[in-house]
């Protein structure tokens, strides 16, 4: 008989708590162990069918231990077991972004913030105060512009990007990068442009674009491959600096990143990517001691290398289960909807006989997951474009019935973000799932009916709902540094698809509350092979816990973006607290934290 996805272990343990639920224990356990850690007074969803709603648990060793009522969980409380009385605040598992890109993320926790300007001419203002602080040849790095955001286009402009006079007036002697919020196009200056070769002669690569003024001269704005030379000048700037000073840097990102994903309730991080090098580094990091648990993807940067090596990077659970490499990916076969750069199988409805790019040609997709299934490793391939997750889908079908084991090893789609309606079963029935980022509908929303027209929007763009509905599992993250990482904006997208003054994107697709829980949670669990021991708040498995401030399964929509995160917890230990969380716990919080209006 196979019991479910439960272990006999995990079913005891369970069976042993709702025993003690009832009444204090006798006789089995012979003796109750106090608990290193208690939660008491909460709203606790376990996400665990046996007990899906609980007042309070216990863990014990880093792992749960019990679930139960207030006076049930009183029993595990010895002289040394730390006790959080929440009050009513609400707990869930550990929230894992499904995808993300964490040094990218501590670098923009260091860098200019250009998403922050409403315009151009704000960036270039930021741009010039950055040059100031700098030395003569030191690079002016930034990321997160987005010109359908801006309140006004530049003047003058090419397609509403700005021409380079503005910005290589403010930095003559400094090489700027500036990438776009999609991560799929760049902006450089003529000093960057200089260093990287790019001249009004060099042609357009294979899976890019050079943006070029009426006179063919190269105004700055790179998309996808196009960008490469640029990445590679400031590669080699990077690999200029005293090693010391690199390896500084290089670990005060990580710190940070870590420091910001806790902060907003994130216990685990799935990575796209990292190349061998760099799994390397972080695999010495982990030795030290990480706040959270990293599942690391390989980087895709050239096919003999991962041919030679792959196999030998079966790296699971690493540092007490905090460092584990996961699979390949994030490799890209098109490019992003607001650089007109996504694959479609039919043109744009705002450009005409343009339908996007295949970034990495299929033929070279193929080879990738081909050692990745021959060495028993996960894919995660990028597809934004309905044609792009259209070739995917084929191609995962062929390697499928080449290699029958890999369909045991959840291969996943990332972003699957338009579909033909006739493409959609398909993910549920090869077992694919769609790595999704609720946030992104919400931000793209108001152009993509201008990109792709009213129909397909409607019957393909970010079609949460029905995906579930089909069977497919669905995940959600935040593609963080290309969206914040905080989870709150993406859950409350996820479940309204609320944007601009009252708007919503095609509301039939949003998700239940719950769905929208389990795609944080349980889904992502299990599309990282972690579910006998994340997703859900279960005797037996991993303690990783959040603390919200309400309620987000039944507070009203319009109150979920003021909820905060007021503890994370990884493995039974509290690795953040928000400042004026005590005051929550003595009933004062609205003294210590003002923002708050609402307890559920």
């Amino acid at each position: 008989m196979r019991l479910s996805r439960l272990s006999l272990p995990v079913l005891l343990l369970a069976a042993t708590a709702t025993f003690a639920a009832d009444a204090p224990i006798k006789g089995f356990p012979p003796t109750i162990p106090a608990a290193d850690l208690v939660l008491q007074h909460a709203s606790i969803a376990t996400l665990d069918p046996l007990q899906p709603h609980v007042q309070a648990l216990a863990v014990k060793d880093g792992k749960i231990a019990a679930l139960g009522s207030d006076e049930s969980i009183a029993h595990y409380i010895g002289p040394h077991t730390k006790v959080l009385d929440l009050h009513g605040a609400f707990v869930t598992p550990g929230f894992i972004e499904g995808h993300g890109h964490l040094m990218d993320t501590g670098d923009s926790l260091m860098e200019i913030n250009a998403g922050q300007p409403k315009d151009w001419n704000g960036v270039v203002a930021m741009v010039k105060a950055a040059v100031a602080k700098a030395k003569p040849g030191e690079w002016i790095v930034g990321q997160g512009w987005q010109q359908s955001k801006w309140t006004k286009a530049p003047q003058p402009n090419v397609d509403g990007l700005p021409l380079p006079a503005s910005l290589d007036a403010v930095s003559p002697n400094n090489p700027v990068l500036l990438s776009h919020a999609s991560g799929h196009a760049i902006y450089a200056n003529a000093a960057a442009l200089k260093l990287a070769g790019i001249t009004r002669d060099t042609p357009d690569p294979a899976g890019g674009s050079i943006v070029r003024d009426s006179k063919g001269d190269a105004i700055g704005m790179l998309r996808d491959t196009a960008g490469d030379p640029v990445y590679a000048a400031y590669s080699r700037y990077l690999d200029s600096l005293p090693p010391q000073e690199l390896a500084a840097r290089r670990e005060q990102s990580l710190k940070l990143a870590m420091q910001n994903e806790v902060s907003k309730g994130i216990t685990g991080f799935v990575d796209m990517g990292a190349n061998f090098k760099t799994v390397d580094w972080m695999k010495q990091q982990a030795s030290k001691g990480f706040p959270l648990r990293l599942y690391v993807n390989i980087d895709v940067t050239d096919v003999a290398s991962l041919d030679k090596h792959l196999a030998d990077y079966h790296i699971n659970g690493f540092a007490d289960d905090h460092f584990t490499v996961l699979g390949v990916g994030e490799d890209v076969s098109d490019g992003a909807l607001g650089t007109h750069s996504a694959w479609f199988l039919k043109p744009y409805s705002d450009a005409p006989g343009v339908t996007g790019k295949n970034v990495t040609s299929m033929s070279t997709l193929a080879q990738v997951a081909r050692i990745a299934a021959r060495d028993g490793f996960q894919v995660s391939i990028h597809a934004i474009g309905d044609r792009a997750n259209r070739e995917l889908l084929d191609m995962y079908q062929k390697i499928f019935d080449e290699y029958p084991a890999a369909h045991n090893l959840r291969w996943r789609i990332e972003h699957a973000q338009h579909l033909s309606p006739a493409d959609i079963p398909r993910f549920a029935q090869m077992g694919v799932i769609a790595s999704m980022q609720s946030i992104h509908a919400c931000s793209d929303a108001p152009m993509v009916v201008s990109r792709i027209g009213e129909q397909r929007a409607k019957e393909g763009a970010y079609m949460w709902h029905t995906l579930i509905d089909s069977g497919a599992i669905v995940l959600d993250g935040t593609d963080t540094p290309v969206e914040d990482t905080n989870p709150i904006p993406n859950f409350y997208c996820g479940v309204t698809r609320a944007y601009g003054h009252g708007k919503t994107f095609f509301p039939a697709q949003a998700k239940t509350r719950m769905q929208e829980l389990r795609s944080y949670t349980w889904n992502n669990a299990y599309a990282i092979h972690q579910d006998h021991q994340l997703g859900s708040l279960t005797p037996g498995k991993l303690a990783d816990m959040v603390v919200f401030s309400g309620n987000l399964l039944t507070m009203p929509a319009d109150q979920i973006l003021r909820t905060r995160v007021l503890y994370t917890v990884v493995g039974g230990k509290v690795v953040y607290q928000r400042k004026g969380a005590e005051a929550w716990r003595s009933g004062q919080l609205f003294k210590a934290m003002p923002e708050f209006n609402h307890v559920n």
